[in-house]
């Protein structure tokens, strides 16, 4: 029971951690362009202005994806609690796995709305 409680406390963290990015990102993004922090892709960084939207989208996005990926993790969760150990395992690596995709598909529709948005130099179309 606790390797369960453990994994499911792991596998609640990617949710968990892109709402609070997301938030981050959407309501506080890094003043400055810069290589360190922020959503970081070559048309996110052409101007301050590709970067303000770029960080406003996606931080909308990651917070609505978070919530809505935490509630199935929740979910899904429920019919190992008594599983054993291997199970539990193979459970969070499929779940995690998951998760990880829509991270990072998620990043597409940012990119499309940037070159929509704005041309090549950063500035609005």
């Amino acid at each position: 029971m606790a390797f369960f409680i453990v994994m499911f406390i792991c596998n609640m963290l990617i949710p968990l951690i892109m709402i609070l990015c997301g938030y981050f990102m959407w309501k506080h993004p890094p003043k400055k362009i810069n290589w360190a922090i922020g959503y970081r892709t070559k048309m996110s960084m052409k101007s301050k202005d590709t970067w303000k939207f770029a960080h406003d989208y996606c931080g909308r996005l990651w917070f609505k994806i978070g919530l809505i990926l935490l509630i199935p993790t929740g979910i899904v969760q429920i019919p190992f609690i008594h599983s054993s150990d291997d199970v539990i395992g193979i459970m969070t690596l499929v779940i995690e796995t998951v998760q990880i995709v829509f991270l990072f598909v998620s990043l597409i529709p940012v990119e499309i709305k940037l070159r929509k948005i704005f041309d090549g130099n950063g500035n609005r179309k």
